[in-house]
């Protein structure tokens, strides 16, 4: 029987967020892994042979399949998940997108590019029209979409339907950032454990600038940055996945805590993102418990796709406090690539075959 799955491609598949897409795609009913690339080190190697496998069963699907390098005259897939370092990413991606790819990056490069959608599908599925702006700017027939970083994934989410509900002004952030997103093999152990680490590089500057693009307004060919200012602090803690932020907010339109829980719970996201096979049934869950969210507890809410909301209140200084948690590598990475490829899809930017 002929697999009529959309073929698509792993650039950094050998990595940790590179995994984690392996192990989302296996399965999928919509796309099928056809190449897996990473570095010339790797290049001519199984991916079983390749590959320092970090949680449970390679697929078998893949581990067969030979690594190439990420060179788009290697890769035949038209659409690419790119978990590449971002030290090697922009060249990179730009020769995917010039060969006529889609390319979904976790890469920092392009987020903030004037002409590259930085999506949260729930949240701006609308900036993917920036492909069409992108396209005709730089001449390519491809496409490079990003997903946020991983904290401002997790504090954009629990913020859109505030902002648009009351009209955020100020924003503070702290994060407490699971050892995951280092990578692999990630923080050392006796760097980490019994200690928090306060301060992640370039972490704060990406959640800062990161934020107004997603929550901005789409103007039909460029996206109008959100007006209000942020401040972040990063912290790595001894945690395996799910990264927590702390949020206090001041809004233009000053609400109170039961109001903004209302939104909280009745919020559910673009309604184009809803029945796609990687959303999840609630983009966020509000926890009434006091000590909620817990990462051991929730990370997985949603297959890890869900946002954990808990803890709002009333602040002393701006108009609310509250907490979100959500699980950083798929959430804030592999898992929204997926999702941003899969409305790509659906809205036909992306061909779709026969079987999927």
């Amino acid at each position: 029987m002929i697999d009529s799955r959309i073929p698509v491609a792993v650039l950094g598949a050998t990595g940790a967020v590179g995994q984690t897409f392996i192990r989302l795609l296996a399965g999928h009913p919509w796309f099928r892994v056809a190449n897996v690339a990473a570095s010339e080190r790797s290049a001519g190697k199984s991916y079983r042979d390749a590959t320092r496998w970090i949680e449970g069963e390679m697929p078998a699907d893949v581990a067969g399949l030979t690594v190439t390098t990420c060179d788009p005259s290697l890769v035949d897939a038209p659409v690419v998940f790119s978990a590449m370092d971002a030290a090697a990413a922009s060249d990179v991606e730009a020769a995917f997108a010039k060969a006529g790819r889609v390319v979904l990056s976790n890469a920092k490069n392009y987020r903030m590019d004037a002409d590259v959608p930085l999506v949260i599908p729930e949240v701006n599925a609308s900036h993917l029209r920036l492909i069409e702006t992108q396209r005709a700017t730089r001449g390519w027939s491809g496409a490079i979409v990003t997903n946020a970083n991983c904290a401002s994934t997790t504090a954009a989410v629990a913020m859109a339907p505030l902002h648009e509900a009351f009209g955020l002004r100020t924003v503070f952030i702290s994060t407490m950032q699971a050892v995951s997103g280092a990578g692999y093999p990630g923080v050392p152990s006796l760097d980490i454990l019994g200690n928090v680490i306060p301060y992640i590089g370039d972490e704060e500057p990406k959640i800062e600038r990161e934020m107004q693009k997603m929550l901005g307004r789409f103007t039909g060919s460029t996206v109008e940055a959100a007006p209000f200012v942020v401040s972040a602090h990063a912290n790595r803690v001894p945690v395996e996945n799910g990264h927590t932020v702390c949020l206090t907010l001041g809004f233009e339109r000053k609400p109170t805590p039961e109001d903004a829980i209302r939104v909280l719970r009745a919020w559910t996201g673009d309604p184009i993102v809803r029945g796609l096979p990687s959303a999840p049934a609630l983009p966020i869950r509000y926890r009434d418990e006091p000590d909620r969210p817990q990462p051991r507890r929730d990370v997985m809410d949603g297959r890890g796709m869900t946002t954990s909301v808990g803890r709002v209140r009333a602040d002393t200084i701006l108009d609310l406090r509250l907490v979100a948690m959500s699980h950083n590598t798929i959430r804030g990475a592999a898992g929204c690539s997926i999702l941003n490829a899969e409305v790509l899809v659906h809205t036909g930017v992306i061909a779709r075959g026969a079987g999927a």
